[in-house]
């Protein structure tokens, strides 16, 4: 089986931990590792598993190879979507990429949790048996409360192996829908996980939408290979119809079977979903940094930065960050998209970008800025370099606090060590590199009439970056 790992969700309903530049699949969320992380290693132990494919946004490569590397995982294919077109055209890309026609792909989110790992893999058997045999293969989750924020899947016959038939997908229904779906039996929330040979899936889209699939192999055909990505053709890719697997196939083939699971399964979509899956003190409250809480209950609450003290609180949900603090009754959380959808009508830059702000060298922390300055710490990874770049609005002063720092001033190369600094003109073409084997700490201070990360023009660039 080959894993493909989808990865292009925002996760605006973790806001302010989650963002556009840095969403909630690479964030460590449940544990020491990041949900992408936790969804590749819990395949640890399923037999004939192969390299993933895994699929993102352009702007997450370099967070998508270093995660996966961190923990030993090399994919056997990037690939960059240039825009989100749902789910159905990112699985065509990947099978179309896979090998044959007869390998069998495990679509999984990379933002779930799934605790009985177990259950898990005698499910994945299950399906591969299925997809085997040309059955497109959904898992739908045993129910365990009349949800209303999920699709569900109302199951038919049995089939074998203890699958079923589907019936149907349904929409995410009203409170008392949800309640008969329940009371029931026949119904299984709607996980968004799917196992299918590449050719099974490829045949079924090409019947029932064969312009996506046209659209999907074009930008495949025209793709650049560039480092370790499968950079999709963007003209191409832009024409594809956007849809789910749900809408362009599953609703449609007479091939859909369903497995129940029942394994722990949260797909962490809010903040009470991440308080259900969370560790709790003897009250209830789900606690994680410097938090002080007194008489409070059935809370959650992480801090980051400050001390935060709770008094007196129930069912709240309190979230601090670097730039932002976020307070909400466990019982609204649904309604932080609706923040991010002002502070983005308003061109605010707390909802695509946290203060700390990660590149493919290294990452930069916005300490302090005003009128006319700002300044930044700049940590740089071991042989890892800027691009060769220019500002029109601005001056930098540079000072080394770690390490060592390869600096370029036009023709001008300089090695500085701790305690070092440099200046670096408005105009000046520039580059900056750590050759050292200690990551490179830096203070920098702009200055000018324009500080805009915008005001950049690259030269040349490790990162095919323009």
């Amino acid at each position: 089986m080959i894993p493909v790992i989808l990865s292009g969700g925002s996760g605006t309903r973790l806001w302010p931990l989650s963002r556009g530049q840095f969403p909630k699949q690479f964030l460590p969320l449940i544990s020491n590792h990041t949900m992408l992380q936790e969804t590749v290693l819990r395949l640890n132990g399923v037999e004939g598993m192969k390299a993933p494919i895994a699929i993102c946004n352009e702007d997450h490569r370099f967070m998508m190879a270093e995660q996966l590397w961190e923990i030993g995982i090399k994919p056997s294919a990037i690939i960059l979507e240039p825009m989100g077109k749902n789910t159905a055209p990112a699985v065509a890309i990947a099978a179309l990429t896979a090998e044959s026609e007869d390998d069998v792909l495990l679509v999984l989110p990379a933002d779930h949790v799934i605790s009985d790992l177990k259950v898990f893999h005698y499910a994945i058997a299950q399906a591969k048996v299925l997809a085997e045999q040309g059955k497109l293969v959904t898992f739908g989750i045993v129910p365990t409360e009349p949800e209303t924020g999920y699709g569900y899947i109302k199951r038919n016959a049995l089939q074998q192996g203890g699958a079923f038939n589907v019936a149907a997908f349904v929409e995410k229904p009203d409170l008392d829908t949800a309640k008969y779906y329940l009371e029931s039996g026949d119904y299984f929330w709607n996980s968004g996980m799917f196992a299918f040979k590449a050719g099974s899936f490829l045949q079924e889209l090409n019947k029932f939408n064969p312009d996506m699939l046209l659209a999907c192999r074009r930008a495949l055909e025209a793709a650049k290979v560039d480092l370790d990505f499968i950079r999709l053709d963007k003209t191409l890719f832009s024409a594809c119809p956007a849809d789910s697997i749900d809408y362009a196939v599953m609703e449609k083939t007479d091939k859909a079977v369903v497995i129940p699971l029942d394994a722990g399964w949260n797909d962490v979509g809010s903040w009470s979903a991440l308080w259900d899956v969370a560790d709790k003190d003897q009250f209830g409250n789900a606690i994680s940094g410097d938090v002080l809480a007194v008489d409070s209950e059935n809370s959650f609450v992480h801090a980051e930065n400050k001390l935060v003290a709770i008094i007196g609180v129930r069912d709240l949900v309190i979230v601090e960050t670097a730039d932002a603090l976020m307070v909400a009754p466990k019982d609204r959380v649904q309604e932080v998209k609706d923040v991010v959808a002002q502070l983005k009508q308003h061109k605010r830059s707390e909802a695509e970008l946290h203060r700390k702000v990660y590149r493919p060298w290294g990452h930069y922390d916005s300490v302090d800025s005003g009128e006319r300055y700002q300044t930044k710490r700049i940590v740089v990874k071991p042989g890892a370099r800027l691009s060769l770049q220019k500002h029109h609005h601005r001056a930098e002063h540079w000072v080394v606090v770690k390490g060592t720092a390869l600096v370029t001033k036009d023709d001008e190369t300089i090695l500085l060590s701790e305690n070092q600094s440099t200046y670096i003109p408005l105009g000046t073409v520039h580059c900056l590199e750590n050759p050292g084997i200690i990551p490179l700490e830096m203070v920098e201070v702009q200055s000018g009439s324009y500080l805009g990360e915008d005001d950049i023009v690259r030269f040349e660039d490790s990162y095919g970056r323009n």
